[in-house]
């Protein structure tokens, strides 16, 4: 009644013998007096909510603020545990860095608070560390090779420093591989921005001052292959990263 279409023509819709179907006017004012997806009513999905409903819930935009380990991260993190994380980070990860290296990488950012920022995170990182989710890290090589030398991002982190989280990356490896897993692959034949796989939850993109998060199955597998393809074509494969560092 509210749509305006007579019993007869809802009738003839019914029919099973098909011989009359509904107009765009009628589909559209029966999919919004029913919160429904046209697409939904004529049976060419699955999904019944509207394509902005859809929307909203498949992706996010969120900020990205320059902290150790942000809520929205960690939360993510605790949804996802039990399940394999897959990350590209932007640089080497904060939940593999030495306290020292935290401390010169965030000094210039936290100020006089940075002790305590650091302590306060460091629970979400053991957390994130010995949660029963397996770790899978894809690097360029080149961003260990800078480190070691002090080069570029990392101008002027003293070498102790760099010897330091070198060895304790060793260590983390012999620790809890094969739970942890990092791969390095050459940038000169690939290329990955920052990514998260949250197992088959979701997928983040980082943009530097935002996240981007898909929850839709069609992305989350698209990021997953591409993970996949950073494995598959990795010059140095998890078992081997020691080695790779020893030689650092």
């Amino acid at each position: 009644r509210d749509a305006r279409v007579d019993r007869s023509t809802i009738s003839q819709l019914l029919n099973d013998d098909g011989a009359r179907l509904p107009n765009a006017q009628v589909v559209a004012a029966c999919a919004g007096l029913l919160g429904v997806s046209a697409d939904w009513l004529l049976g060419l999905t699955d999904r019944p909510e509207p394509a902005a409903d859809l929307l909203a819930t498949s992706l996010t935009l969120t900020e990205a603020p320059r902290a150790l380990v942000d809520n929205q991260i960690f939360n993510w993190h605790q949804e996802a545990a039990g399940y394999k994380i897959r990350h590209v980070p932007a640089a080497l990860p904060d939940m593999l860095k030495t306290r020292a290296m935290l401390e010169w990488e965030y000094s210039p950012h936290l100020g006089r608070t940075t002790s305590q920022a650091i302590g306060a995170s460091e629970d979400r990182l053991a957390f994130m560390r010995e949660s029963r989710s397996d770790y899978e890290i894809a690097l360029p090589m080149h961003e260990l090779t800078s480190f070691a030398r002090g080069e570029g991002y990392y101008r002027g982190l003293p070498g102790p420093v760099r010897r330091e989280q070198i060895a304790h990356l060793t260590r983390l490896h012999e620790q809890l591989y094969p739970s942890l897993r990092v791969y390095l692959f050459d940038a000169r034949k690939l290329f990955s921005s920052p990514i998260t796989v949250f197992g088959p939850l979701l997928a983040v993109l980082y943009l530097g001052r935002n996240y981007v998060a898909f929850r839709d199955t069609e992305r989350i597998t698209a990021f997953s292959r591409h993970f996949d393809a950073l494995v598959r074509e990795a010059s140095v494969p998890a078992r081997a990263f020691p080695g790779f560092l020893t030689d650092l």
